[in-house]
């Protein structure tokens, strides 16, 4: 996993989030509104994370940005208080000692090990219907901005990409895809999408069958040779949603680190400027659909 899908790099000086803990179909949300809803109309945006989940600040930070632009946001605790091991504020070492270096090699194996288990028990079939609990939810709270916006977007980042990606579908009503269990000889039946459109960054987990049945228009933040989001599975996307007439943008970006999308202070100024250009991208296809 990136860096910045496991942990929280330093917030800007003076930023902090604005929104609020709530509940929405009885999972743990942070809600962050317009300054002026409801006196104005608003769009409901459903904000899936990275691993470092519901109370990484920098992911709270970001909703807080699309807020500004008019969201009415949903960030839900879709990993049911069980974010990714070792998610905390990022500290960057300084030259450390030789010993230093081999306890950090022993830390960061026993940590890999630990996100891999963490990754093992982190399923469609545990997590959308999670995400789906939130939606139902959000559908009678935020009626006025689901109906204002025709449907609801979303935005998605590492993990939450690939979640993204797969409510944007069109789905059998399986088990596999966070439904209920069905009876199997009333045949298969599909379901969704579950979002009008949707922008995802830097997208991890993804498989090329996530890409089947896709209906929903998306936006893809790459970054160039990520080992976290395969270059085959990246071109048999495009190839898939443009044979299957699917709106679709797949912007690469180079010389970025996975996870760089997200809010969070880098001091290589590339970095930064790949950062507002990447959710000014992803705020115009949402605007634009």
């Amino acid at each position: 996993m990136g860096e910045h899908c496991v942990t929280d790099r330093p917030t800007p000086f003076g930023a902090g989030p604005s929104g609020e803990m709530t509940q929405l179909g009885g999972i743990d949300c942070y809600i962050s509104k317009p300054a002026d809803y409801p006196h104005a109309p608003s769009k409901l945006l459903l904000y899936l994370s990275s691993g470092t989940g519901l109370h990484s600040e920098n992911s709270q930070i970001q909703a807080d940005h699309y807020a500004r632009e008019g969201y009415l946001v949903v960030l839900p605790d879709m990993f049911n208080n069980d974010p990714i091991p070792g998610s905390a504020t990022y500290e960057e070492e300084k030259d450390p000692s030789f010993i230093e270096q081999i306890k950090m090699r022993l830390a960061d194996t026993s940590k890999a090990f630990l996100i891999d288990m963490w990754l093992a028990r982190q399923t469609p079939e545990k997590v959308l219907p999670i995400i789906h609990k939130v939606i139902d939810a959000a559908k009678d709270e935020f009626a006025d901005a689901v109906a204002n916006g025709g449907g609801i977007y979303s935005v998605g980042y590492c993990f939450g990409g690939r979640m993204t990606l797969l409510l944007a579908g069109e789905k059998p009503d399986t088990v596999a895809w966070g439904q209920q269990v069905k009876d199997e000889e009333a045949g298969v039946v599909k379901k969704g999408p579950y979002i009008k459109a949707g922008a995802i960054a830097h997208a991890t987990l993804v498989g090329k069958e996530d890409f089947e049945g896709t209906k929903s228009p998306l936006a893809f933040i790459c970054v160039e040779n990520d080992q976290l989001f395969d270059e085959e599975v990246r071109e048999y996307g495009e190839k898939y949603l443009k044979e299957h007439n699917v709106e679709a943008e797949f912007k690469t970006y180079s010389g970025v680190p996975h996870g760089f999308g997200v809010v969070g202070e880098y001091e290589d100024t590339k970095i930064k400027t790949a950062q507002t250009q990447a959710f000014d991208q992803m705020l115009a296809w949402l605007k634009a659909h």
